[in-house]
C-alpha cells in the first residue's frame, strides 16, 4: 500500500487516495480529506454523518452505502447530495477516512 502525507503525517492509502487504515484517521484529518474532495467547512450537518459512517463501519467492516446513510442513518437523500455535491457517498467515505463503498465507480 502506498503512503502519503497528508496534514503533515503519514497516512496508509489505496490506489484511489482513499485510507487503509482505520485507525489513521481523526477528526482533524477530516477538514483537511473535505478540502481535498472539494467540499468546504465542514458543518454540522457534515460531521453528523461523518460520524455515521465512522460508528458503522467497525461491525460490517464495510462502507454503508449512500442507501444505508439515508436509511439507516436517518439522513434525507436530498441532503446528502447538497452537503457533498456530485458524487456523495464516495466524498462522505473518502472525508470519513473509510474504503470507498461497493458500487462506486
Amino acid at each position: 500500500m502506498p503512503t502519503t502525507r497528508i496534514g503533515g503525517r503519514a497516512i496508509d492509502v489505496n490506489d484511489e487516495g482513499f485510507l487503509t487504515e482505520y485507525s489513521q484517521w481523526d477528526e482533524n484529518l477530516a477538514p483537511v480529506l473535505a478540502g481535498y474532495a472539494g467540499v468546504e467547512d465542514l458543518t454540522d450537518e457534515h460531521w453528523k454523518v461523518l460520524r455515521f459512517l465512522r460508528a458503522d463501519y467497525p461491525a460490517r467492516k464495510e462502507t454503508a452505502t449512500l442507501r444505508r446513510v439515508a436509511s439507516v442513518g436517518g439522513f434525507d437523500m436530498k441532503e446528502l447530495f447538497r452537503l457533498f455535491p456530485g458524487k456523495p457517498a464516495k466524498k462522505m467515505a473518502y472525508i470519513a477516512g473509510l474504503p470507498k463503498p461497493k458500487g462506486c465507480v
